[in-house]
């Protein structure tokens, strides 16, 4: 086999591209995906019959590149304009839910987003009955500040 890899070395760069695209299916940051064109041109390069230690340099040349060229693209065209993606709780400010258990004036209840029930406090003096809909405005640890819409 690899005798048989040795003379298809284009089959061992398409081997590593898709390999790299695998593991940025792990990562969405695009880091790995920069690989994954170097091994593609690296590819290419066997085609054209350049010696396997140019085909490294055409290897890491154009993931070089692609780590300083295309990657910054690809991160601007996924995330638009947002330079810092929310996850997990902080993803829920500004979020839209109903409350499923009263809000009481200086109490907690609870509202439901998306299926899920979170503890919440009214942002205000006033309280926010059973069934209305609220907008998070904050969130402290695992205890959301609403506002009824």
């Amino acid at each position: 086999m690899i005798q048989y890899l040795s003379e298809n070395l284009w089959l061992l760069w398409t081997i590593i591209a898709t390999i790299c695209l695998i593991l940025e299916l792990s990562s969405g940051d695009f880091f790995v995906t920069s690989f994954a064109i170097g091994a593609l041109c690296a590819a290419f390069s066997t085609i054209l019959g350049i010696p396997f230690w140019a085909q490294v340099l055409v290897f890491a040349v154009f993931s070089v590149l692609s780590i300083l060229f295309v990657r910054p693209s690809l991160v601007k065209y996924l995330h638009g304009k947002h330079r810092e993606r929310l996850s997990n709780a902080d993803a829920l400010i500004g979020r839209i839910g109903v409350v499923i258990e009263k809000i009481g004036v200086g109490s907690s209840g609870y509202v439901r987003i998306d299926g899920d029930e979170w503890k919440a406090v009214a942002h205000g003096v006033d309280g926010i009955d059973e069934g209305e809909k609220v907008r998070v405005v904050a969130r402290d640890s695992i205890i959301i500040t609403v506002e009824k819409l």
